[in-house]
């Protein structure tokens, strides 16, 4: 038994405003599942959050989340499955015993319940779905037939609609009376005899005004549905953009099928956030701490061959001058100047830019504009440092032309990174192709070329 899993005697548990687990908690939880003590871990994970349950079964090894799982047993908790990475949640998942996650997924909404299977393999996907009562499987089936990413998936079934007629009272009344409200929602949803959705109450006007008062005299103006194919980065924004709380889902007729809350707008926000930091960086969008050293291999080998390839071309541009660096070693010496001060002037405008094109934010109507922008933000900082680059030139190598000639590159490179970093995510975005996963390629290719030609071609031109 390690040191490291001994037992924290209770004083020194972690205030309970902390927002992270204690490594004194882990501990003292890998200790009862080494001495195979249930009760004891039964308590300590008690107190415990679902996210928190998930970070700590991230952050241990495969051996050991092995045995804390099958230890815990029945008291694994649906939530935690929720919270979990996709390779880490099939790892559980194929833990299990069989009545253990019939019992876990039954606690769930219909919209967590899809969330955990639509990514599974068919096997785990069939077994999870076996153990849902029927009403429950069909909800979750239907929701599984709309498009990977879209509203339809995101959406949970448990809606609570009521007719446009109907007012305050006839409203309470029905969900004092209904035994399978979900455990959260934010509004009544009002429809037509068609089951259109119309219109929404909250549940404060609600509260607020007479039983008599006509629901669709207290309606919320911020009203907007959704299809169930609309893209679930499309309903994010919007949920940002217009400051909403929950929305309604419909099929092609208009019909209600379900209603999408913020909560889940919000994750999705932030996963395509984070896939847009992943992707600038030539990373996978599913990577993560907890994955095998051969996933993490083959996620990344595509992108650093590609960076190998771009890398070759920028060594054939400078094998071009090699008479010319022969002559004036000092070319050799500040020739990686020019291209890093390129290629972080290219990244810092590359990054505004797939950030604006994700937010909506650079559109048709401002793109030459920005574009402008970046160009003369290029030209400005480029003379800048070429007038500090030049002085360093002079005093370094005591030579003046040399100090002209990186001044002129650096002027050259830093306007067509900021030029670069702007247009190159627009046309890749305009052609299909996700700017944040392919843009850093081109634009580190492009000041890579364009500073060694530009620094080599003066030199060979003013030098010699």
């Amino acid at each position: 038994m390690s040191e490291e899993n001994q037992p924290v005697e209770e004083n020194e548990r972690p205030e309970e405003d902390s927002y992270t687990i204690d490594r004194k908690v882990i501990a003292s939880i890998l200790y009862a599942v080494d001495t195979v003590d249930r009760d004891k871990l039964v308590e300590l994970m008690e107190p415990l959050h679902a996210a928190d349950i998930a970070d700590l079964l991230e952050q241990i090894n495969a051996y050991d989340r092995r045995r804390l799982v099958l230890l815990y047993d029945k008291e694994f908790d649906g939530e935690i499955l929720s919270e979990l990475g996709d390779s880490i949640r099939e790892e559980i998942i194929s833990i299990l015993k069989p009545d253990v996650l019939a019992e876990a997924v039954r606690e769930l909404d219909s919209d967590d319940v899809v969330d955990l299977v639509e990514y599974l393999e068919d096997d785990q996907q069939t077994a999870i779905l076996d153990v849902l009562e029927d009403s429950d499987r069909v909800a979750v089936e239907q929701a599984l037939s709309f498009p990977e990413e879209s509203a339809g998936r995101l959406m949970q079934r448990e809606v609570v609609a009521v007719p446009e007629f109907w007012n305050v009272g006839q409203a309470i009344d029905y969900m004092r009376e209904r035994e399978d409200l979900p455990e959260q929602f934010y509004h009544v949803i009002l429809t037509d005899p068609r089951f259109k959705p119309v219109a929404h109450v909250t549940l404060g006007m609600l509260m607020a005004n007479p039983r008599r008062t006509p629901l669709n005299e207290i309606t919320e103006p911020s009203f907007r549905t959704f299809n169930g194919s609309v893209d679930e980065g499309d309903v994010a924004y919007a949920f940002n953009q217009y400051h909403l709380i929950s929305a309604p889902v419909v099929d092609d007729d208009e019909r209600l099928v379900g209603v999408i809350t913020i909560d889940d707008a919000m994750i999705v926000l932030d996963e395509e956030h984070d896939e847009d930091i992943l992707r600038l960086a030539g990373v996978s969008e599913e990577s993560s701490l907890s994955d095998r050293i051969y996933e993490t291999t083959k996620r990344r080998f595509p992108w650093l061959a590609v960076n190998l390839v771009t890398a070759i071309l920028a060594s054939l541009v400078i094998a071009q001058f090699e008479a010319t660096i022969a002559q004036f070693v000092a070319l050799a010496v500040l020739m990686p100047i020019v291209a890093s001060m390129g290629g972080n002037a290219g990244t810092q405008s590359l990054t505004v830019a797939v950030r604006s094109i994700a937010t909506k934010d650079l559109t048709g109507a401002n793109v030459w504009r920005v574009i402008w922008r970046e160009g003369a933000v290029g030209l400005i900082n480029g003379v800048i440092f070429a007038v500090v680059m030049g002085i360093v030139g002079i005093i370094w190598f005591g030579s003046p032309a040399l100090g002209a000639v990186i001044g002129m590159a650096m002027v050259i490179n830093l306007v067509i990174a900021g030029l670069a970093g702007t247009v190159i995510p627009v046309v890749l975005d305009r052609v299909g192709v996700d700017p944040a996963l392919a843009s850093g390629a081109f634009v580190t290719t492009v000041t890579d070329i364009v500073g060694f030609f530009a620094f080599l071609g003066l030199a060979g031109v003013v030098l010699l």
